[in-house]
């Protein structure tokens, strides 16, 4: 395919990993450039994934002239910083979720973008799964009458000393920065910016969230119940109940594929969408599309959105009294 749009990846993570492969496995899509902290972190990264241009910095990734857009793969604590610097070089950017640590950084962020006219977007991937894209078909069209609950969960458990970025203050660790955002999410997509919040967390020894839950308030009084964990295993399931129905989208929610739709005097219907890949091509689409349409931001995961989830995140924090080192 000609034309295809050129991208680079920042950091060479867990994550960078599967999104890599995922570009691989799209014809619209050349990866071109890896940017590590160290040439041999570049290095092994572009030998595994057959990348022509690897960078010993991040500042040299951004600079290469050839590549259009930058998929920031850092911890939480560096979004804002290197999402700035690739704005700062010219490149639309696809930042990894948490967005940033908190709302500031967000519309700090999100300044300079809309300052010089680049695309942004939070990869949040959720939002782009074709069961996602179905669920809003539906709740549209009433499926289930009016929407008026979700609950929702994301927790699974880890050990302190196997991952110590998830447990670091200094890295914006917790589980409500690292899974918790996902319902978080959900329930904005659902319902829009939250009203009242009240939430509850247990803080680990290392002073973040080990585990939380949560209920939002939004504008008409629709209520999101809302768990987050990274000491336990939870079930990964979202309910959104109606006053006609409900949907229950199957474990692991956030990853979409499965949802049941019970309605009042019908059977249940199961709905299924088969994953295409390892399910991150569905963000990259969307940033390609809306580039190549000379956009400045997704419909599906707007800027203005992710500072509000941001707003949310920080409200939640402070009632627990958990303020990071960088802030």
């Amino acid at each position: 395919m000609t034309n295809r749009i050129r991208w680079g990846i920042l950091g060479t993570g867990k994550i960078a990993h599967q999104f890599a492969a995922a570009l691989r496995r799209l014809p619209e899509a050349e990866l071109l450039a890896v940017g590590s902290r160290s040439a041999e972190a570049a290095g092994r990264f572009a030998d595994e994934f057959e990348i022509a241009r690897r960078y010993p910095s991040y500042t040299e990734l951004v600079r290469d002239p050839e590549v259009e857009v930058i998929y920031v793969a850092t911890p939480h604590s560096c979004h804002a910083e290197n999402t700035q610097l690739a704005l700062k070089a010219g490149k639309a950017v696809l930042c990894e979720k948490p967005f940033t640590i908190n709302a500031a950084e967000a519309r700090e962020v999100i300044g300079l973008a809309r300052e010089r006219k680049l695309f942004l977007m939070e990869a949040m991937w959720t939002r782009f799964f074709p069961l996602m894209a179905k669920l809003r078909e539906l709740l549209d069209a009433g499926a289930i009458g009016e929407v008026r609950q979700l609950t929702a969960d994301f927790g699974f458990r880890a050990e302190y000393q196997d991952e110590p970025r998830l447990f670091g203050p200094e890295l914006g660790g917790g589980a409500l920065l690292d899974v918790g955002v996902y319902p978080v999410s959900l329930a904005s997509m659902l319902f829009g910016p939250s009203g009242k919040v009240v939430s509850t967390a247990n803080l680990g020894p290392t002073g973040v969230d080990d585990e939380a839950a949560m209920i939002l308030t939004h504008d008409r009084g629709e209520m999101a119940i809302l768990h987050t964990a990274i000491r336990l295993e939870t079930a990964q399931e979202a309910i959104i109940t109606g006053t006609q129905g409900r949907i229950r989208i199957h474990s692991p929610w956030w990853r979409p594929t499965v949802m049941t739709l019970s309605r009042e005097g019908k059977s249940d219907e199961r709905l299924d969408f088969p994953l295409e890949g390892n399910g991150y091509e569905y963000e990259a689409r969307e940033v390609m599309s809306c580039i190549r349409g000379g956009k400045l931001e997704s419909a599906l995961m707007p800027l203005d959105e992710s500072v509000s989830i941001m707003r949310t995140l920080d409200t939640i924090r402070a009632q627990w009294g958990l303020k990071y080192p960088m802030e």
